[in-house]
């Protein structure tokens, strides 16, 4: 937030033509240090390490220490931190912190996902509130990327007429459907693992789903260079091939 808060965040452009800040290194440096002193023996992905892309696990961190970006550079507030546990290709915990926003969604040792409000102070817990998706009711609600929309989401979305749709960066819509404030997240767009295992593991945790796009099949992770296909997250009682 300090960067955020910059005139000059130091942005440069990588290899990809993505864009990276002081922010993503920062960030990436400190929670990759915390995790590597707790977790020694644990295999690490993170984003801003290239050299962590190239293992072939299936049990695993996997870190984003700011994704949306682009969101944060135009200080738009829909950027996130995302920490993920992924356990024989699963993600069973995961961390996902908005800090502009102010919320916090996490999976707790029971895999109950849950929203801490209050101050979000690190050395004290504030109030905890377990999260739950919902089954629609009205109108379809669906949450799709702000700064990815392609033509073939329009197409797929346009697939549900009359629903209600918005936009958000980040995995934060991931959290939408996991609170119950959207149903239905389509990602018909690039993604690596390190974008979804928080998000993903948050709304597994309150009930939701997340399944690859078109099959619907089971969504994996520790794929080869840790690169998504296409997928879609929604609550129960949303069909998400209609």
């Amino acid at each position: 937030m300090e960067v955020y808060s910059r005139a000059d965040m130091g942005v440069e452009t990588k290899g990809d033509d993505s864009p990276v800040t002081e922010a993503d290194r920062l960030a990436d440096a400190l929670i990759a240090e915390g995790l590597r002193e707790a977790f020694p023996d644990m295999a690490l992905v993170t984003e801003e390490q290239a050299d962590s892309h190239g293992q072939d696990v299936a049990t695993f961190l996997i870190v984003d220490p700011l994704d949306g970006t682009k969101e944060f550079i135009q200080r738009r507030g829909d950027f996130t931190v995302n920490i993920a546990l992924v356990e024989n290709g699963v993600p069973t915990r995961g961390v996902v912190y908005a800090p502009a926003k102010g919320r916090l969604f996490y999976t707790d040792a029971s895999g109950r996902s849950v929203e801490e409000t209050g101050a979000l102070d690190p050395e004290v817990q504030g109030p905890v509130e377990p999260i739950s998706v919902s089954a629609p009711a009205g109108a379809l609600r669906i949450v799709a990327s702000k700064s990815h929309r392609n033509a073939e989401t329009e197409e797929y979305l346009a697939r549900f007429p009359g629903a209600e749709t918005k936009s958000a960066g980040s995995s934060l819509k991931f959290c939408l459907v996991a609170t119950g404030e959207a149903d239905l997240y389509p990602r018909l767009g690039p993604t690596m693992e390190w974008d979804t295992a928080a998000g993903d593991a948050v709304l597994r945790g309150a009930g939701g789903k997340v399944l690859s796009l078109p099959g619907l099949d089971a969504f994996a992770y520790g794929k080869a260079g840790f690169r998504n296909g296409h997928f879609v997250a929604f609550a129960p009682g949303v069909d998400p091939a209609p």
